[in-house]
């Protein structure tokens, strides 16, 4: 569900934008920063799928903010904020804000909540057409959840269940790096130990040998040295 939406962090702290940012692309997300409310309104764009808004900010406030997002976008907003009075929530909620998030703030909790937005936000708004829903897209490579299907350049590749699992995974959670571990434990359901990082490696090696043009330079499953395998864009 994280592959590739863009969320804006509106705070005028750059230690807690450092944090929500490092947290979310950790979950595959992408980000835009706005260091206040003013080059917040300056950033709205369409093309944003979920914005978290500071409350007291110099310039505009998150409040201020929100009005201005709503005049342009449907998109939900998350403030994320020290000020946790029930009038202030009010506020938030009244100006158009969608969930309200008090600091300090568990890391699980916000992207519990950046997650369950987004998901209200496609399931029930139907932004997302059902053929996208269907069918990732990455360039000449695609994969068609209904049928199981995957093709390359319009040509049928043959993948055993394993090989089709580990490439939806990964292809459902682009930008994210998943370690073998990540890997061995959604896919096979069971306990992660050293030896099983060999069979990740044989079924990599295997799927790139069926959907790269050039295995030995590969263009869609990338391994990050040190950390592990993602699908590139």
């Amino acid at each position: 569900m994280a592959d590739e939406r863009l969320i804006m962090i509106a705070d005028d702290d750059p230690d807690i934008r450092e944090v929500v940012r490092i947290l979310l692309e950790s979950e595959g997300f992408r980000i835009v920063e706005a260091v206040d409310g003013d080059d917040a309104v300056s950033k709205i764009d369409p093309a944003i799928d979920l914005y978290i808004l500071d409350v007291m900010m110099p310039g505009k406030s998150g409040y201020q903010v929100c009005r201005a997002i709503r005049a342009a976008s449907t998109a939900p907003i998350l403030f994320l904020t020290a000020k946790s009075q029930d009038g202030d929530k009010s506020m938030g909620f009244s100006s158009g804000g969608d969930d309200y998030l008090p600091k300090p703030f568990s890391y699980t909790e916000l992207t519990a909540r950046v997650k369950a937005l987004l998901r209200r936000y496609y399931v029930y708004r139907g932004k997302e057409s059902e053929e996208s829903k269907e069918k990732i897209v990455i360039r000449d490579l695609v994969i068609d959840r209904q049928t199981c299907e995957v093709r390359l350049a319009g040509a049928e590749v043959q993948l055993t269940d394993i090989e089709y699992r580990m490439l939806l995974l990964m292809a459902e959670n682009r930008r994210k790096v998943f370690s073998a571990q990540n890997l061995y434990e959604s896919i096979w359901n069971e306990p992660y130990f050293y030896s099983c990082n060999n069979t990740i490696m044989v079924h990599i090696r295997n799927i790139r040998e069926k959907i790269e043009y050039n295995p030995r330079e590969p263009k869609y499953l990338k391994v990050v040295w040190g950390i592990g395998y993602k699908i590139e864009k």
